[in-house]
């Protein structure tokens, strides 16, 4: 699957991604689509985050690092590096972020911390930053996807750049990101 137009655009500095589908491939509403852009350099990846609020409860404490944010309303990115190691960036509205090293499909080698990362809530939306100084060994990326998570029980959405087939959301099937040229 190649990066095209309507998901994936080249900026001059950076790469943007879409959540314009549901993660099984129907269409998302135009309500509920995510922005995810990131800019690559040789010491660092900037990732930004411009989505919709929907007012889902903050996970519990400060913000900050936070395992299983999947849990709650969360925007991700998945970055596919060299020999299947690949990096799983979460980040949510109320600045709680995780950092995955996988070595493979979800073989967490370690967890990074950002050197930055902000959120900020006006109205009905959120905008996110986050930079990350990159380890070489991953490099260069390849593939990627972004999703995007939110609701509560049957209500639940999940939402992706590029969708992944299976009975139930499963973002690990790197052979269905989107391939970076």
């Amino acid at each position: 699957m190649k990066l095209n137009k309507k998901t994936a655009v080249m900026a001059r500095q950076g790469v943007l991604l879409t959540t314009e589908k549901n993660w099984d491939g129907g269409m998302a509403q135009n309500s509920e689509k995510v922005a995810v852009t990131f800019y690559l350099s040789a010491q660092e990846l900037k990732v930004e985050v411009d989505a919709p609020f929907h007012d889902d409860p903050a996970p519990p404490g400060p913000a900050g690092e936070l395992d299983r944010l999947w849990q709650y309303e969360v925007t991700e990115l998945f970055l596919l590096g060299a020999e299947g190691h690949y990096l799983e960036i979460e980040l949510g509205p109320h600045g709680h972020y995780l950092i995955l090293h996988l070595s493979g499909i979800r073989q967490v080698s370690n967890t990074l911390q950002p050197t930055h990362c902000s959120t900020h809530i006006t109205d009905c939306r959120w905008q996110g930053a986050l930079t990350l100084a990159l380890e070489q060994s991953i490099l260069p990326f390849t593939h990627v996807n972004a999703y995007a998570i939110h609701g509560l029980g049957a209500k639940r959405r999940y939402l992706s750049a590029f969708p992944v087939p299976g009975e139930r959301p499963d973002f690990h099937q790197p052979h269905y990101f989107g391939c970076l040229e």
